[in-house]
Parts: C-alpha cells; sequence; structure tokens
C-alpha cells in the first residue's frame, strides 16, 4: 500500500510517503521554496500544495503519481462549518473551505498522472493524531491528545490507540482554542500570527507570570476534557506602548504558565478515560 500525505490548507505545507506501513519521506515545502513556513498564513494561500515536497517524496521510492494506492489530505472539508456560526471573526474562511474542496483536481494538476479519485479527506486533528500515535515505538495501547488553533471546528482532540486504530474521545468546539488564544497574543504584540508564535515563546523566558491571575479567567479547564478558551482582552490586559518601554515583557510568560497546567489537565483527563499511557502533538 503505497500513501502519500499532504497537509496543505492552513501553515507549513509539507508531504510524507507511506509505503506498506513504513514511512520511506518526508519533507516540509520550505525546505525546497526557501519560504520560511512554505507560505503565509492566510485564506488566500490556503491552494497552495507542498509540491516540490511531494515530487520529492516520490522520488525518493522510485515511484509516479499514478502509482499511488490514495493520498491522504489533512482537512475534511464536509466536517466544517462557516466561520461565523463557530464565533469567529475569519471573513475569508470560506476561500478556505472552497480550495479544500477542490484539493483533488489541484493535487491532479500539481502531481500529473494522479487519480484524483484516489484522494481521501482525513479529519484534521485525527491527521495529527496519527502522525504521533501511530509513529510512537512500542504503544500500541496509549492516549492521545492534540491540542491545536483549529481544524473543521474543533481545536482538540483525545482518544485513545488501540493496534492501528484511533477512538475519538472528545473534541472542543470552537471558538475556544489554546492556539487561537496564542495566536491572538502573537499579533497583539506585533507579530505575524499562526507563524510567529516561537519568537513569543522565546521572549517569554524573559518574563514573569504576574499577569497568570488575570488569565484565568479566561482560560481555564471545565472538567469534561475541555477548556474555556475564548475573549481574553489583550488590548486592556496589555495596552500597546510605544516602542522605547516594555509594559508587554511581562504577558508572554504569563500565558506560558498556565497553558502548561491546562494542558496537564487535557492529559489528565484523557489518560484517565483510557488508562493507558500519552502520547501528544
Amino acid at each position: 500500500m503505497r500513501i502519500l500525505g499532504i497537509n496543505a490548507l492552513f501553515h507549513d505545507p509539507a508531504a510524507a510517503l507511506v509505503v506498506d506501513g513504513r514511512t520511506v519521506a518526508a519533507a516540509e515545502e520550505e525546505r525546497f521554496s526557501r519560504r520560511k513556513h512554505g507560505k503565509r498564513p492566510v485564506p488566500f494561500s490556503a491552494w497552495e500544495l507542498p509540491e516540490k515536497a511531494a515530487a520529492w517524496c516520490l522520488e525518493q521510492a522510485g515511484l509516479r503519481p499514478e502509482d499511488l494506492d490514495a493520498v491522504a489530505y489533512s482537512f475534511d472539508p464536509a466536517l466544517a462549518r462557516p466561520a461565523a456560526s463557530m464565533g469567529l471573526d475569519d471573513p475569508w474562511d470560506h476561500l478556505r473551505l472552497t480550495y479544500a474542496r477542490e484539493a483533488p483536481g489541484f493535487l491532479r494538476t500539481a502531481l500529473p498522472g494522479l487519480d484524483p479519485d484516489a484522494v481521501r479527506f482525513v479529519p484534521h486533528h485525527m491527521a495529527h493524531a496519527a502522525s504521533s500515535a501511530l509513529a510512537a515505538p512500542g504503544a500500541d495501547t496509549s492516549s492521545v491528545l492534540v491540542l491545536d488553533g483549529r481544524g473543521e471546528a474543533t481545536s482538540h482532540l483525545a482518544a485513545r490507540r488501540v493496534g492501528d486504530r484511533l477512538e475519538p474521545l472528545h473534541g472542543q468546539e470552537l471558538p475556544h482554542s489554546l492556539g487561537l488564544v496564542y495566536e491572538e497574543l502573537t499579533e497583539h504584540l506585533g507579530f505575524l500570527r499562526s507563524s510567529d508564535e516561537y519568537k513569543v515563546m522565546a521572549l517569554a523566558s524573559y518574563g514573569t507570570p504576574r499577569m497568570l491571575d488575570e488569565l484565568r479567567r479566561y482560560v481555564y479547564a471545565t472538567g469534561d476534557g475541555g477548556f474555556h478558551a475564548t475573549g481574553v482582552p489583550w488590548a486592556e490586559l496589555c495596552p500597546r506602548c510605544a516602542p522605547a518601554r516594555h509594559g508587554h515583557r511581562r504577558t508572554p510568560i504569563s500565558r506560558r504558565v498556565p497553558r502548561r497546567v491546562w494542558r496537564r489537565r487535557c492529559w489528565t483527563w484523557c489518560a484517565g478515560c483510557t488508562g493507558a499511557p500519552m502520547t501528544g502533538c
């Protein structure tokens, strides 16, 4: 069985080739295009595919597009809902859904010879979970936790792995999202959201968690495997200031400390449901 995996819709487009259950090649598009993160993290770029990465993966295995048994695309537009109905302020999100639906045709153009009927839509967070849990050595039975910005309609997945199958247990409905809260903070601090979060994490090491109690009012575990994470008034907690001042410096570490706490609570809930050790993504 020859399966090509494609991640493309949001950011960091990449491809991976699995042959008979073994990963034989994997690469991000940025390694070939030399564009950081592969493309801009905006709806208008959702059509862009990891063409060079996919071609490289096939070349490594000596395969052609027509040799593939399936292509797994890491988003299922059938599970998605309009952004406004999920409480998200993303007026161009419908472009993502349109591009996702047309992905089989785009892939046929990018990989001449590919049968578009071979393309299978995979729920976004199940793809995340599989990339971690199914690759974990000696973990035929395990708990699986995915904490993300967003997928089709959720931001998180708690699941159980048994053998080569993943059983979903709980998914946190949008707009509640630890990842989107972090993206909002990144943008508020003047960085590019869904791209520069690693810079904010690095800056956090220079701060102290002075605003932890304030953040706990807006982001907290709900006890059912999910969480509340939306509506953080960053402009009030951390007003923009002149470049010479350092009023923003304390916020990132305050954001990181509770995130670790909430992540641990999600892990505890998931492991309690499955009675198995954790793998995460």
